[in-house]
């Protein structure tokens, strides 16, 4: 299927390593004009790197809002717009449940919920500027739709993430911009928390996979790099407001 995605600027935050590194590569490959960005300096160089084809490096924290205004800013000169905005910082690391203190609130919100918003408040007057179909796309989780086990607040950031993006919907749409996430389940990538658990014990990992995951497997970046393209794409034009779920059928609905 071809996308048409050829020629237009897309900027993906968070893109130094896994899932975020797999989506700035798939719009590369599909022919974006790509910058990326992330916090550390030698990751993003790293990335940068890797992609290839042009691609401008930007090593910023957009959990300040003046920084990630900054950053719109500075893609906007450097490319002439932005007509794709990733959304893809986050993490979730975080203490136990019911260990929870107003600091550890407040710094995983920033990194999952304010890194996003700081983003699209930034980039929204820049999108909207523009001639056609323009697309927010944000990385989220199934521990926002559900509860799994997963550190609480990092579940309830992406529950509000969730719902920013539900709520956006309309008015991004009457600027012609379109707001979608994708919510992965659990994938694993060379430096990630599950490749971890399977040095630690593999078996354990297995165990896990055929207890609540009915594809039993790990998710690739690549696989959801895949979706992103395509709601960054002009093939799901009439797709906005919605969470799309990639987890082999984990949640049960």
């Amino acid at each position: 299927m071809k996308l048409d995605i050829e020629g237009r600027v897309a900027l993906v935050v968070g893109a130094s390593r896994g899932i975020g590194f797999a989506i700035a590569d798939t719009l590369a490959a599909e022919g974006a004009k790509l910058a990326v960005a992330a916090r550390g300096i030698d990751g993003i160089k790293s990335a940068a790197g890797r992609i290839g084809r042009g691609a401008s490096f930007h090593p910023v924290d957009v959990t300040d809002h003046a920084a990630a205004t900054a950053l719109v800013n500075e893609v906007e000169r450097q490319w002439g717009g932005i007509d794709i905005l990733v959304c893809n910082v986050g993490s979730g690391a975080s203490v136990p449940p019911g260990q929870e203190t107003a600091a550890e609130w407040s710094r995983v919100m920033d990194l999952n919920l304010f890194a996003a918003t700081n983003t699209i408040e930034a980039a929204r007057p820049v999108m909207s500027r523009g001639n056609g179909d323009r697309a927010i796309i944000c990385v989220s989780s199934i521990c926002g739709l559900a509860a799994l086990g997963a550190p609480v607040t990092y579940s309830a950031a992406k529950a509000a993430l969730n719902a920013t993006v539900r709520g956006l919907a309309r008015p991004l749409a009457l600027e012609g911009i379109r707001i979608n996430a994708v919510a992965p389940g659990n994938i694993l990538s060379a430096d990630g928390t599950w490749a971890r658990k399977i040095a630690e014990n593999k078996s354990a990992v297995e165990e896990m996979l055929a207890r609540e995951v009915p594809l039993r497997r790990l998710g690739r970046p690549e696989e959801v790099a895949d979706i992103v393209a395509f709601l960054a794409s002009a093939r799901a034009a009439f797709i906005t407001g919605t969470v799309i779920v990639a987890d082999g059928g984990q949640l049960r609905a």
